[in-house]
């Protein structure tokens, strides 16, 4: 399925311009090389280009990251640049490590490789059963993607070992904001036993129930503690940890934290937490610090998660880029040591290595088409 971009691209961009110059914290040496330590992972990129998506693959080397690896999903990316999803999640991999699945947004469909020693290999392509797919999640044997125009849905899909992908019955919903919702990302519950749907659009996250048959029911719709929820990401004590990008407003953007209950049970803990920075969009947790991308003020910022959930601002700016960089995702490598960020603005990968509740950075790897969208990090 095919869609013109005309009405996308005309859409106000939450967090895709750059409002104030900082100052980059990266020297020049540090773009081609280690400044200290190492960093760690297996880094999954989607390229979102117009005339065939793709997934890269990237891995440490002596000198930054090395490109091992460039596969097609034989879907269609949109080529567009600068944030071109709006999205946390075009891309992702499986708790396992063993399925990634990537959207292709272009053409209304979804890919699934199997991940192998030798690298990735291409399992199967399915209809996303809606208009530009824009987040997937996937939880033991299931897969659920959200579709961002028209009326904007939920889809899930059953994905065996060997990627093939198969759509489940009674598992598409329309969300709750319809063509007004405008989502961000899709997740899974740690238990898989709920999906989770911010909506920007209308300021609200969605919860669908999971059943044992991988079919849902929902929405049930809560308001979101602050404007524009965008990414979120789950941390330690049942804690989600929401970003609010409160309307791209300069220097008032806001994170939120709640607890997962029981049943379909979001409660509130910490409501709209500054941080002085602009259009926190994207979210990542290590141990027990949230990093949250500021991609207004090109900037990482940091919190504490505290054991009920409860949200501590401890460095408004943890780290910085380029003025230029338009920051965008976010990912952890699985032990925790290291942190990666696309670079939607100059086609680039920023590394990190994570000490606790502060970040050093490593390098910047550069080179990387400016339709980027979505990261996954092994």
């Amino acid at each position: 399925m095919f869609f013109s971009f005309t009405l996308l691209r005309r859409r106000t961009r939450l967090c895709a311009v750059l409002l104030l110059p900082l100052i980059w914290q990266l020297s020049a040496a540090g773009q081609q090389a280690a400044i200290t330590g190492q960093a760690v992972g297996t880094i999954y990129v989607m390229t979102n280009r117009a005339n065939g998506n793709t997934v890269q693959v990237y891995r440490p080397s002596s000198t930054g990251l090395q490109l091992v690896q460039e596969i097609p999903t034989r879907g269609l990316g949109t080529g567009v640049t600068l944030d071109p999803l709006m999205s946390q999640g075009a891309l992702a991999l499986r708790n396992d490590g063993k399925i990634l699945v990537a959207v292709n947004p272009a053409s209304g469909d979804l890919t699934a490789f199997v991940v192998t020693p030798a690298g990735l290999k291409f399992g199967s392509k399915v209809s996303s059963y809606g208009a530009l797919p824009v987040s997937v999640t996937i939880h033991a044997g299931l897969v659920y993607v959200v579709n961002q125009l028209g009326l904007a849905n939920i889809a899930g899909f059953r994905v065996d070992g060997t990627g093939q992908l198969q759509p489940i019955a009674n598992s598409s919903h329309v969300l709750a904001g319809a063509a007004l919702a405008l989502p961000a990302q899709v997740s899974f519950t740690p238990n898989g036993s709920e999906l989770l749907v911010t909506e920007k659009g209308t300021d609200q996250i969605d919860i669908f129930r999971v059943h044992a048959d991988g079919s849902t029911d929902g929405p049930i719709a809560r308001p979101s503690a602050g404007k524009t929820p965008f990414g979120f990401t789950f941390g330690p004590g049942g804690s989600v940890v929401v970003t609010e990008a409160e309307r791209r407003l300069p220097m008032r953007t806001t994170v939120s934290s709640y607890h997962l209950g029981t049943g379909v049970a979001l409660k509130l803990v910490s409501a709209r937490v500054p941080n002085q920075q602009t259009g926190a969009c994207w979210a990542a947790v290590t141990g027990q610090t949230a990093w949250i991308v500021n991609t207004g003020t090109a900037n990482i910022s940091s919190y504490q998660i505290a054991g009920d959930g409860t949200l501590t601002l401890i460095n408004p700016i943890a780290a910085a880029t380029s003025p230029t960089a338009s920051p965008i995702d976010t990912a952890a490598s699985s032990d925790g040591r290291s942190l990666y960020l696309l670079e939607s603005g100059t086609g680039a990968i920023a590394a990190f290595q994570v000490n606790g509740n502060t970040l050093t950075p490593l390098f910047v790897k550069t080179g990387l088409p400016l339709s980027i969208q979505g990261l996954a990090v092994q």
